[in-house]
């Protein structure tokens, strides 16, 4: 799975690169490694504070514009419809695009309807040419579409072998909604790069640990957004496609599912005030 075709018949990259916690001061040489590399996917969002750096690495590139999927993201603190209009055009003057590929309510929290509904706008405008959103329980999404026009094309969700999403998954499969995975590596949680199950099968196909949790997604069908500032490692990362997990392997690191998020329980109640009330401008 090199791409995936979202239910609106856009085609998305099924590899791309998310620039997460990369310093703004960084972010430009870091896109720029990464387009080189072959990356034609990069995530970012608002609440990461790089978009305009992203935008400057774009336009250094050379690339043509359609050779590239862009994906921002809306926080929580502009959910509101007019106010989620206005970040959306900010985004868009930070990037220096004319139109995007992807545009993603953040979190599940907040007055999301009403971002869903200038999101559904901004669409039909022709603006943006997918919409969706991230974290998102099941029962949110099934709620939030069934009730509105626009289906979501694609749900970012934490996803790798601690905590696999199955059911969400299978959920996301039947309704035609795109898994993509956030955190591919659980953040280096539970020393995920030394686990001794990981690194045995990666050596057996002569590929690393980062390699072997890209690839079991690749093959469950979800799409990735690893993030690396190293340019080799990049390079590592979207070497995927020259070998395969058997089904044994795929069954063994099935068992490594915790059932939990190692980074943060959105279920905590902390977590949800501090990140529904977390603001990124005054």
């Amino acid at each position: 799975m090199k791409s995936v075709t979202l239910n609106n018949g856009v085609v998305m990259p099924a590899m791309g690169f998310g620039v997460y916690q990369v310093p703004a001061s960084e972010t430009e040489r870091v896109v720029s490694d990464a387009l080189e590399t072959g990356y034609r996917l990069i995530d970012t969002a608002a609440s990461y504070f790089n978009e305009e750096q992203v935008g400057n690495a774009i336009r250094h590139s050379g690339l043509r514009r359609e050779e590239l999927f862009v994906t921002t993201k809306l926080w929580v603190q502009d959910y509101e419809y007019d106010d989620a209009l206005r970040a959306f055009d900010l985004s868009m003057r930070r990037l220096g695009l004319d139109y995007l590929d992807l545009y993603l309510l953040h979190k599940p929290y907040g007055n999301y309807y009403a971002a869903w509904r200038a999101t559904e706008r901004l669409y039909h405008e022709g603006r943006i040419r997918a919409i969706g959103v991230t974290s998102f329980s099941s029962e949110r999404l099934q709620d939030l579409f069934l009730h509105n026009e626009v289906k979501p094309a694609v749900n970012q969700l934490e996803t790798h072998p601690f905590f696999q999403q199955r059911a969400a998954n299978d959920f996301l499969r039947h309704e035609g909604i795109a898994h993509q995975a956030w955190a591919p590596f659980a953040e280096g949680q539970n020393a995920i790069f030394t686990n001794p199950l990981l690194k045995a099968i990666g050596d057996r196909h002569g590929k690393t640990v980062g390699q072997v949790i890209l690839r079991w997604l690749n093959q469950r069908g979800v799409a990735v957004i690893p993030k690396s500032v190293h340019k080799e490692r990049m390079a590592e990362n979207i070497n995927i496609f020259d070998f395969t997990l058997t089904d044994r392997e795929m069954d063994e690191i099935g068992s490594l599912d915790t059932g939990r998020s190692p980074i943060y329980d959105d279920m905590d109640l902390g977590t949800v005030r501090g990140i529904g009330t977390y603001k990124i401008h005054d």
